[in-house]
């Protein structure tokens, strides 16, 4: 029988200024082993982030108290610490030592005004009494085991510098510098694409393996639990309704809500299948125009470059090579999923259409209008046609104004209707996205990620838009919410002829909204063409590495993943960098790929 770690029993947490009986954690029992993962699973609001906050005590800082409950931390045979009874001199030294956590959102987690190098540095000078220099080596080797391109230079970066995967796998490498006993990981692949994904859950247990490290995951993602769990623990409404072996917990749930969410599961049932391709060498038309109805949206040769600067001039000395000739068409009602990892291009593809980066060549036509050269007033015009809907839809929703404010800003600023009509075309949308009308006074602090994502798609309908670009709208919410998400974007697309421009990292949510995939890599799209053909036989080896690193939403079918090295390129070149590609060749109707 493995050995506790950790014993939590009758933990209940209750926030402050709320009633005395509406407790946050009612009450909950818990084991981890030494060596063990243990997932806590279930839907936003569920309590499982609390029940980790208070192992750590940070939900003190967060307007929570702990009525009662013992968490006992193993100090040896036999000698257990209460961690619920430490003074905060004492629970520091265990923060970040012993007990490690990796948050959610890394951004709201790394200081922005100090660099990388000094946040990961600053951990281990106070846990480990190393020397600067020391410290700086053990900091570069910890962001080179969790495989950050350029680790030298991202010591000098600041978190806003680096893209959200990329803050992620910094918030991991601060967390297994100092090997803690348990390493507490609150939705730690959010932010991540499918390739990193793999390779953090393989780093995981490799430190794991060679430590005895224990790990607390707390996750919506079932992929993720069937891939690394060993132990399952399935949370509602403060409650542990059901908790077990991952096996037995995915071959026989016996609660009804773990059969709703292994239901809700994405799953990505086109398997890799790469059979012969038959590679046709002739000159390729531009894809997207073997069938040809009506284009909505008609990108041609997109390139969009930002300059590094340094010194005391900020004279350029190399360029960030975001996108690089970018070619494809969007047609009338049809979804075109841009896929790929952090950093590939793809929200920047999405921004420069919008011109909201400004590129530095090609062209973009929607309606057949060319936008190059169109003036700021008349970019204004054609945003009513164009609308986008980000990732973080809190962070894209303004907190001093009401939800009807919100939906009702775009119509105020293209003048279109009286306030009585604007009024009851701000509630036709609420109502259309599945909210209500007195729902219309409120402020987005008060709704849940889902229905705060839910109002971002009113706003972006309200001036009948042809093309919606969505930008990982759905990333960062639970499985069941995503799927209402993707329900609701259908139907409205269906309803109001829109099409979609999709840009996402996770495969299996592709499957299930795509007509068309785009692949991007570096900037390029390297392979594109209809969604079961890219899926089923993908051509370029990148794709097949995409395909091959989704996980298997079942812990029977887990594989003994071994990630190994890869190139990480960078998309920084030096002034001048002449950019030359293999052209796209035809692998199928339809169905491009840059290929030898």
């Amino acid at each position: 029988m493995t050995e506790n770690l950790l014993r939590i029993s009758d933990l209940a947490v209750k926030f402050r200024g709320v009633p005395d009986g509406a407790l946050a954690v009612k009450g909950i029992d818990l084991a981890i082993g030494r060596g063990e993962v243990v997932a806590i699973v279930g839907e936003s609001g569920s309590g499982k982030s609390v029940t980790a906050k208070s192992i750590m005590r940070l939900v003190e800082f967060m307007g929570a108290e702990i009525v009662r409950g013992r968490a006992m931390l193993s100090e040896g045979p036999g000698v257990e610490t209460d961690l619920l009874a430490l003074g905060e001199a004492r629970m520091q030294a265990v923060r970040g030592d012993r007990v490690a956590m990796i948050f959610q959102e890394p951004m709201t987690s790394l200081n922005p005004v100090l660099t990388i190098g000094q946040q990961l540095c600053e951990v281990v000078v106070k846990h480990r009494k190393a020397s600067k220099a020391e410290a700086g080596k053990i900091a570069l080797s910890a962001l080179e085991q969790v495989r950050i391109p350029e680790p030298v230079r991202r010591l000098k970066q600041y978190p806003h510098e680096l893209s959200g995967g990329m803050r992620q796998r910094v918030m991991i490498a601060m967390a297994i510098l100092c090997k803690p006993d348990l390493l507490i990981a609150d939705e730690p692949t959010t932010a991540l694409d499918v390739t990193v994904q793999a390779e953090i859950l393989a780093l995981l247990k490799a430190i794991q393996r060679e430590t005895g490290m224990a790990i607390l995951l707390i996750t919506h993602d079932m992929g993720v639990v069937a891939e690394i769990a060993d132990k399952v623990v399935v949370m509602l409404r403060g409650e542990v309704v059901e908790s077990g072996d991952v096996h037995a917990i995915f071959n026989a749930p016996q609660h009804e809500y773990t059969r709703r969410l292994l239901d809700a599961a994405p799953k990505l049932s086109n398997r890799l299948e790469c059979g012969p391709l038959s590679v046709v060498e002739t000159p390729t038309p531009p894809p997207g125009h073997a069938v040809n109805p009506e284009i909505v949206l008609s990108v041609r040769n997109l390139v969009t470059r930002f300059a590094v600067r340094q010194g005391m001039f900020q004279r350029v000395v190399a360029n960030v090579h975001a996108v690089e000739d970018v070619s494809f068409d969007l047609r009338e009602k049809e979804t075109l999923s841009l896929v790929g990892e952090s950093g590939c291009g793809k929200s920047t593809t999405g921004k420069s259409i919008m011109r909201l980066a400004r590129p530095n060549g090609g062209e973009v036509l929607l309606q057949g209008r060319n936008l190059e050269g169109v003036g700021a007033s008349e970019m204004t015009q054609m945003r009513k046609r164009i609308q986008m809907v980000f990732q973080d839809p809190y962070a894209s929703l303004n907190p001093r104004m009401s939800i009807e404010q919100i939906v009702a800003e775009p119509l105020r600023i293209h003048r279109l209707g009286t306030s009585s009509e604007i009024r009851d075309r701000v509630f036709s949308l609420l109502d259309r996205v599945g909210l209500t009308r007195a729902q219309a006074s409120l402020y987005p602090h008060q709704f849940s990620g889902g229905q705060r994502q839910r109002i971002c798609i009113a706003r972006a309908l309200a001036l009948n838009p042809k093309v919606i670009i969505a930008d990982e709208p759905v990333s960062a919410l639970d499985v069941s919410i995503q799927g209402q998400i993707l329900d609701l974007l259908a139907e409205i697309q269906e309803e109001f002829a829109i099409s979609i421009l999709f840009i996402s990292h996770d495969m299996a949510v592709v499957e299930r909204v795509s007509d068309r995939i785009a692949v991007m890599y570096l900037g390029e799209i390297i392979e594109i063409g209809p969604r079961d053909a890219v899926l089923g036989s993908p051509a370029h080896p990148y794709t097949q590495r995409l395909l091959a690193a989704v996980p298997i939403v079942h812990p029977d079918q887990r594989r003994s993943r071994v990630i190994g090295a890869r190139e990480l390129k960078s998309p920084i070149r030096p002034p001048g960098y002449r950019h030359e590609t293999p052209p796209l060749k035809v692998v199928g109707f339809e169905h491009y790929a840059r290929i030898a």
